[in-house]
């Protein structure tokens, strides 16, 4: 169990004031799937798009286990999800690995207005024929003199197109093995990359994506992040920080889950009674909180490990196939506790099916972290 200090708690609490204005008009965003840019700026004040970069840059110098515990404060007050995931993906697709990746030189360039939200952040990974299986990635990098020329295209970028900067991750050797990948930051404005215009997707509608396009994109070599053929070290260091920073506002949107779906069956009478008096309901909220306290039972104590030093690499498969099963669980019974209301997008019940759905989905399949587990038991 973990004992937040005054100070951690002061910086979640910080967020209290805002969290309301962050949630009006979700149900509408939602529809619209506009990413919600007035929400984005009122964000940025707050100083939690700095939360884990050094002072220096403009940021709030925490660690990890603190911005996961405000990060935890912005899932339970904000029911704008793709906001929430928006917030995620700008600091740890970028942010995170140059800070720990990245030469002076691009850290001064870009961390600042990172910390700031006036720039924001999106990783390409994913391409068409390759997603869990990163490594079959096509898009290549071949060296010019002082420069690389990518080509290719990338798919499922978060972020992509209201992006800034991006994290690149392309081919540099015909190698096969980790060893072929080199993570780029590439601008937007880059002669050669073309943002492709958003995709309609299930959820998260209000944290757009798009496709990425590379046509002999000249990139300087001083925009290598790490060192070349060094990619799969930045990427499996984000990977850690995304799922513990995704998942932890997850859970913050269960635990607000749990507590609305409370009181809804406290004050919704059916046959003479409150509905949360018979087993069939009262035992579906009973499940959401195991459900949540489990995620964040595994979620902060892979985090403490990491912190640590130690070996997480089955604590993380473990949090993250734990968290996102339970999530769609926990909406899902939130939609039949609410009843026909809860079918309805105005109560915005149902967009939290389908928000909850990707998160089996991106950051390695739920089937990809069974395996992983599975080859750790020596099957």
């Amino acid at each position: 169990m973990i004992t937040w200090t005054e100070d951690q708690r002061r910086l979640r609490e910080g967020l209290a004031p805002l969290l309301e204005k962050l949630s009006d008009g979700h149900v509408e965003r939602d529809a619209e799937a506009a990413f919600p840019r007035a929400q984005w700026d009122l964000l940025r004040a707050t100083g939690i798009l700095g939360l884990p970069f050094e002072e220096r840059w403009g940021g709030l110098g925490q660690d990890l286990l603190t911005t996961m515990y405000v990060l935890e404060g912005l899932g339970l007050g904000c029911r704008d999800a793709g906001l929430n995931f928006s917030v995620c993906s700008h600091l740890v697709s970028t942010g995170v690995p140059l800070q720990r990746f990245g030469s002076e030189e691009l850290k001064a360039r870009y961390l600042p207005g990172l910390c700031s939200g006036e720039l924001i952040g999106a990783h390409a990974i994913s391409e068409p024929d390759s997603g869990s299986d990163a490594l079959a990635m096509r898009t290549r990098a071949e060296r010019d003199g002082d420069d690389y020329v990518l080509t290719g295209g990338k798919a499922f970028v978060s972020n992509g197109p209201v992006a800034d900067v991006i994290t690149v991750y392309a081919r540099t050797s015909d190698r096969p093995g980790p060893l072929s990948v080199t993570a780029f930051l590439v601008d937007r404005d880059t002669p050669g990359l073309t943002v492709g215009r958003p995709v309609a997707k299930m959820g998260l509608r209000t944290s757009p994506l798009c496709e990425l396009y590379f046509d002999e994109c000249r990139v300087p070599a001083t925009q290598i992040v790490g060192r070349r053929g060094g990619g799969f070290l930045v990427l499996d260091h984000v990977m850690r920080w995304e799922i513990l920073c995704s998942f932890v506002i997850n859970a913050g949107e269960m635990r607000d889950r749990v507590g609305r779906c409370a009181e809804y069956a406290r004050t919704r009478t059916q046959f003479g009674q409150p509905i949360g008096s018979f087993q069939a309901v009262s035992h579906k909220i009973v499940d959401m909180e195991i459900g949540v306290e489990t995620a964040r039972h595994w979620l902060y104590s892979a985090a403490a490990k990491l912190a640590a030093g130690e070996n997480v690499t089955r604590d993380i498969a473990i949090a993250k196939l734990v968290t996102s099963e339970a999530n769609v669980a926990s909406a899902l019974a939130a939609v039949q506790i609410f009843g026909g209301n809860g079918y309805m997008a105005e109560y915005g019940i149902e967009k939290e099916l389908r928000n909850s759905v990707a998160g089996t989905i991106y950051s390695g399949t739920s089937e990809i972290q069974r395996n992983r587990i599975a080859s750790m038991l020596g099957l």
